[in-house]
């Protein structure tokens, strides 16, 4: 029986993940920073058909996690198959000749692991965590269906089915996520950021077996894709074993670049959602750049005093002072393809007005804009982000995906080393800057979500849940 799996990961942010570890001190964070946790020791491989090889030695604990990522996400489709690439992760699990249906994660938990795979826009990565004398066995797994899948139409329309419930649960029963969804759609009109990760349902409706044979012959092949195994073991003995099961595997096509971009913004984007719920939902983003550019170090700060934390600004004052707000935050990740989003969101308090929520999320835009965070407030951001950071050092997971992430996007894992020291260089004047340079009305693009009562035939709503996007 195949496991319950997958959530559509449609951006990563690990800080999100970590919220315990924003209250670290400076002390503290001196301390760790200092320990061997913190230092570089990834070692790179790559094999002669062009797949890049990751190991990192980590002996605390005798486990580990083996993952393979591919350089393909929904950023890779094309109109009118929307959902292909996560279409093909849930194909992935159908089996091969070697190994049919329900071997693959059968064999895992056999062996006391876990298996997964999740898809975002820009990436779709696999994952298997067990003990570090079962590595081989997830490596021989990954490498027979990176060549040997096979497609059938019977499981194709299973599968079909399973994602369109899983659509349905994410996006149409959920509020948020539509606004979520909804926005990325205003915002972008040329890129492929456009369309959701799940895929629209006449799109998936749409997609043949032909369609998931080409992208997966196009985009799953060894130079498309990047080897991580993080854990108790020893790289040199490892290495062997990995170019055996890996290096038959013959060289693919080189993936076309996506020459696509974006034209600038030139001019406020408004749309209004009507969704049974119980409260209003305002959401505003703006186009930004990632990791290309300088810039996004400062806005990873400036999303930090923003928003993480009680004792950020907007939860100060939205949600603690005016109680206007339920809960508020915002979303930003430097690690992406392309330029992305910016955002904010705030859950409405029933009493409230969505109007007047946004204008308060302006003002503390406008706040930011004419005058600079205090050193206090710029160094306990700096805390929160560095603290979050080193401390995702500590899980052979976390680490293997923030290596697996940066790679997939065109950065480079030695970006990582780079990122404690750019974030340690930003100043206040930066964070004002970059508030006031991106953070504007013409590149602003705003959703508010209409509450609409139940209907009244069946059970209540799921829609009517509160929480975050």
């Amino acid at each position: 029986m195949q496991p319950v799996r997958r959530p559509t990961i449609t951006w990563l942010n690990p800080r999100q993940t970590m919220p315990l570890f924003r209250l670290i001190t400076a002390t503290s964070l001196l301390f760790i920073l200092a320990s061997p946790a913190a230092a570089t020791d990834t070692r790179e491989f790559i094999l002669s058909n062009g797949m890049k090889v990751l190991l990192v030695e980590v002996p605390k604990a005798p486990v580990a996690t083996v993952q393979v990522w591919y350089k393909v996400g929904s950023r890779n489709e094309v109109m009118g198959r929307a959902g292909l690439s996560h279409m093909l992760e849930h194909m992935m699990f159908k089996g091969t000749v070697k190994y049919p249906k329900g071997s693959f994660s059968r064999l895992i938990r056999k062996n006391g692991g876990i298996d997964n795979a999740f898809t975002s826009q820009d990436f779709t990565a696999y994952f298997e965590n067990l003990a570090a004398d079962r590595v081989e066995l997830a490596l021989e797994l990954e490498a027979d269906r990176m060549q040997g899948l096979v497609l059938d139409m019977k499981e194709l329309t299973t599968e079909r089915e399973v994602v369109k419930e899983e659509r349905r649960l994410r996006t149409e029963d959920d509020p948020q996520g539509a606004l979520v969804e909804a926005l990325f759609a205003q915002a972008y009109f040329s890129h492929p950021y456009h369309w959701p990760v799940i895929g629209w349902f006449n799109d998936l409706d749409a997609m043949t077996l032909d369609d998931l044979q080409r992208h997966y012959d196009t985009y799953y092949s060894p130079n498309n894709a990047t080897l991580i195994v993080v854990g108790d073991i020893e790289a040199d003995s490892l290495l062997p074993a990995i170019k055996q099961l890996f290096e038959p595997i013959p060289r693919g096509p080189e993936p076309k670049p996506i020459a696509t971009t974006e034209p600038e913004q030139k001019g406020e984007r408004r749309f209004l959602l009507k969704r049974e719920a119980q409260v209003p939902f305002v959401i505003m983003g703006y186009r930004v750049p990632n990791f290309t550019s300088e810039d996004s170090y400062a806005l990873d700060i400036l999303d930090s005093i923003l928003s993480h934390g009680k004792s950020s600004r907007l939860y100060q004052n939205l949600v603690y002072e005016q109680k206007s707000a339920l809960a508020v935050g915002s979303e930003y990740s430097l690690l992406q393809s392309d330029p992305g989003l910016f955002y904010f969101y705030a859950l409405v308090s029933p009493s409230q007005k969505p109007e007047l929520i946004e204008e308060a999320l302006h003002r503390e835009i406008k706040r930011l804009q004419a005058d600079p965070p205090t050193e206090l407030e710029l160094q306990r951001a700096k805390n929160q982000v560095e603290a979050s950071h080193v401390f995702e050092q500590d899980s052979n997971f976390r680490r293997a995906m923030l290596l697996g992430q940066a790679e997939s996007v065109g950065a480079g894992w030695r970006k990582i080393d780079q990122f404690v020291e750019r974030i340690r260089a930003v100043t206040a004047k930066d964070i004002q800057r970059v508030a006031r340079q991106y953070l504007t009305e013409d590149n602003r693009t705003v959703g508010t979500l209409i509450p609409m009562p139940p209907k009244q035939s069946g059970a209540p709503s799921t829609a009517a849940q509160l929480g975050r996007p």
